[in-house]
């Protein structure tokens, strides 16, 4: 990063005429340029106009953070037009394929036979020489034959055609039928892309763009916005999933419903953590953390809430009470208190194994086995490329399983009592009397 900004800040803006593109291999999947406007519209010479309109719209409020805007189209690249003689060419029984098929093959060769030795094929290809083929009056001085009463005449193919020196465009790109034009920049190292795509979004909203033409924001952007809509859905699955394996499993709604709280708590470690050590979201590492961390976290509340439901089976044992009959407030205050002690070295370990498991690849840290064995150099270091691709979903992880850990401990209780006695209260108003408990065993209800 302290590389890049450097040759940036040297050679960006200091060669006029000259277009620097200054970036980091990326790992993982492609992804588009963090700055990208699409322009599009029916005219391409009105395209290219808007394009230069915009470049010079934009530059005027100098936005930090921009390496250079950049248009992906190259207007100047030249050509050679072959103009045929259409009625001269027809008058000696010559077609235009037949004149375009001749100047092709001497520039790009054509299959005329095989070579074969033994089991391989080799494909014999006729085409001028190398030296030849970039010579003009060779190419348009080459014979080209037809058949004129009974006799084979060749004629030169400058007698047919002429050529003229022109420049044309490198690629003509649509969208939806429309010619469109880019204009994309990198962010400089340090700058958040997605601020400046803000700036951007309202800078274009004061702009009067001609009717029948349009502009859009997308590359990196919109691969973000739609990473941020499918890790959404796989979310909302994972969690559907999870909620219906633990009401299948505790045969009841109120208690996975306590323990998917820990799936919030951790969502609040993770952008609390972000937010406090300044950090960057990403939206596909980070999410894919988030999704990740939705089944980490809710291990220990699954602990906690069954291990206090065994305790208060073995109460209602010890009182002979049915196994649907709820407990005292004493006594299930008793169970949660004893629950809380018991598995509280358990779910700390957990988490604190899981949390410590993660923080090397979270900083980047890098050991050679090999030569730690072989020369005892084990060439440690932190940081590298791996970083960038594992770091935010290592975070988000630790951040989240840090918070919602202390939580689950405190806040789940406390949560699973209050249900309790509302569903209690639920079983009273609804006279379902019989099923509660009071401390001495009577038929006073306590709740």
């Amino acid at each position: 990063s302290k590389v890049m900004q450097e040759l940036s800040d040297e050679l960006q803006n200091k060669y006029p005429g000259v277009q620097l593109y200054i970036s980091q291999d990326l790992m993982g999947p492609p992804a588009g340029k963090e700055i990208n406007l699409e322009i599009s519209g029916p005219e391409f010479d009105k395209l290219l106009e808007l394009s230069d309109s915009i470049e010079t719209y934009i530059n005027s409020y100098a936005i930090d953070g921009i390496e250079g805007l950049k248009l992906d189209l190259d207007v100047g690249k030249p050509e050679l037009i072959i103009e045929i003689d259409r009625d001269k060419a027809r008058r000696l029984g010559l077609s235009t394929m037949q004149i375009a098929s001749t100047i092709r093959t001497s520039l790009y060769g054509k299959e005329v036979s095989k070579f074969k030795e033994g089991e391989d094929d080799y494909p014999i290809q006729l085409r001028f020489a190398n030296h030849y083929r970039y010579d003009l009056p060779t190419l348009l001085n080459q014979k080209i034959g037809f058949m004129e009463e009974g006799q084979m005449i060749q004629i030169p193919v400058s007698s047919i055609a002429n050529f003229k020196y022109s420049s044309t465009y490198g690629s003509v790109k649509r969208k939806d039928r429309d010619r469109v034009v880019t204009l994309y920049s990198n962010v400089i190292k340090g700058y958040n892309a997605t601020k400046i795509n803000e700036q951007l979004k309202q800078i274009m909203a004061n702009y009067k763009i001609p009717e029948g033409y349009k502009y859009s924001f997308t590359g990196e952007q919109e691969e973000q916005q739609e990473s941020m809509a499918f890790l959404g859905r796989a979310m909302l699955i994972a969690l559907a999933l999870i909620l219906l394996i633990l009401v299948t499993q505790f045969n009841s709604l109120v208690r996975p419903l306590v323990i998917m709280t820990s799936v919030i708590f951790s969502t609040i470690g993770v952008f609390g953590g972000l937010a406090t050590f300044k950090m960057d979201f990403v939206v596909v590492m980070t999410g894919i953390g988030l999704v990740s961390l939705a089944g980490i976290v809710v291990n220990n509340a699954i602990v906690l809430i069954d291990y206090i439901g065994l305790l208060k089976d073995r109460r209602r044992v010890e009182l002979g009470l049915p196994e649907d009959a709820f407990l005292s407030v004493k006594d299930a205050t008793e169970c949660v208190i004893e629950a809380g002690r018991t598995r509280l070295r358990p779910v700390l370990l957990t988490a604190i194994t899981t949390i410590l498991g993660l923080v090397p690849m979270a900083i980047g840290m890098n050991i050679d086995f090999a030569g730690a064995l072989s020369s005892f150099n084990p060439d440690l270091y932190f940081g590298g490329d791996n970083v960038v691709f594992w770091g935010p979903i290592s975070w988000t992880i630790i951040f989240g399983l840090t918070f919602s850990t202390f939580l689950t401990l405190i806040i789940v209780p406390v949560m699973y009592r209050l249900t309790v006695n509302l569903q209690k209260k639920f079983m009273v108003w609804t006279g379902q009397k019989d099923r509660l408990h009071d401390e001495v065993g009577e038929d006073r209800i306590k709740v």
